[in-house]
């Protein structure tokens, strides 16, 4: 255990003398008290739904992906707004945000960022989830952006391998890190709509099903999401463990049993699938790479795409509405 934080809190130092201004305790002379509320925040979320943990994770990662961590997917100003956008439906947990920064503007108003409460939120998921925790390098600023149509290049769960990791690396972020960032599908659960396709329309021609799902599995996912049946039902995205944080979803990657089109793919392309299978190595925990260990650094380093720090952003009064 004592490497493996060691190794961690190297990582921050280096992670934290480079890109922008962002450091781990940004807040602790201006509003120490942050990730006590923060948490609080979250804790409540998840015990009132434990499928919040999932939530907010995702929040985190879809804020990233467009203008970067800077909370524009939070902004609320009418149709155009970016959280309307096609490529984040049924991103949720808005108002766990809503109701962190809320608490955190009666502490120490005009202190702490939406952009950094949607990072610590998505920590704070993670640990509640049973994940490993870690510290957040914090000092984002606000964007002052949101339009739907910026969201236009967001994964979307029936692209292609190549197209996948094209999107990865336009963000800075690498084959290794496409494959961690998927793992976060170990909790939480998506809907039917995303699966009519894979499940009964896979072929270009029309019909079939994807023959990456291993026979033994397709059957459940048929009888979960019946053609022509609820498009909002939800199933688990990891069949088995969908409330805890580990690597049973790469174990069902491997074996058939993937649920999204997205997660099957990395099982498909030779650089993906050799990262999976070096988490399985015969050497492995001891000597092995750590699952865990990797997806804390990839999340690190994609809570620091596109930020914004100092004059280049805002500290919104609420989160939904820009100053």
């Amino acid at each position: 255990m004592v490497p493996f934080v060691l190794s961690l809190l190297f990582f921050s130092f280096l992670m934290g003398s480079s890109e922008g201004h962002l450091q781990v305790g940004f807040y602790s002379s201006t509003c120490p008290q942050v990730e006590s509320i923060v948490h609080a925040a979250v804790r409540d979320a998840v015990l009132s739904d434990p499928n919040m943990a999932a939530v907010l994770l995702r929040l985190h990662f879809h804020d990233c992906f467009v203008e970067g961590c800077d909370g524009s997917i939070l902004i609320d100003n009418g149709p155009q707004s970016e959280k309307h956008a096609f490529g984040h439906q049924g991103v949720r947990g808005f108002d766990v945000i809503e109701r962190a920064k809320a608490q955190l503007e009666v502490s120490c108003p005009g202190v702490v960022s939406c952009a950094d409460i949607v990072a610590l939120a998505a920590r704070d998921a993670i640990v509640m989830a049973n994940g490993p925790a870690y510290q957040v390098p914090t000092g984002r600023r606000d964007g002052l952006v949101s339009n739907l149509s910026l969201a236009d290049d967001m994964p979307d769960v029936s692209d292609s391998i190549q197209l996948l990791k094209a999107k990865f690396l336009n963000k800075g972020l690498t084959v290794k890190d496409l494959v961690l960032l998927s793992g976060a599908h170990t909790i939480g659960t998506t809907a039917c709509f995303f699966m009519t396709r894979r499940l009964y329309n896979f072929f270009p021609g029309g019909g079939g099903s994807d023959p990456a799902i291993s026979p033994n599995f397709l059957p459940q996912l048929k009888a979960r999401c019946p053609q022509n049946g609820d498009i909002n039902a939800r199933l688990a995205i990891d069949e088995g463990s969908e409330q805890k944080f580990d690597i049973n979803i790469l174990k069902n990657i491997r074996e058939g049993f993937a649920v999204l089109e997205s997660d099957a793919r990395l099982n498909d392309d030779i650089a993906t699938k050799n990262v999976i299978d070096s988490y399985f190595s015969p050497f492995g925990p001891l000597f092995g790479p750590s699952f865990e260990a990797d997806f804390l650094e990839s999340v690190v380093k994609m809570g620091r795409i596109g930020v914004k720090t100092d004059f280049l952003g805002e500290v919104r009064r609420v989160c939904s509405a820009f100053n």
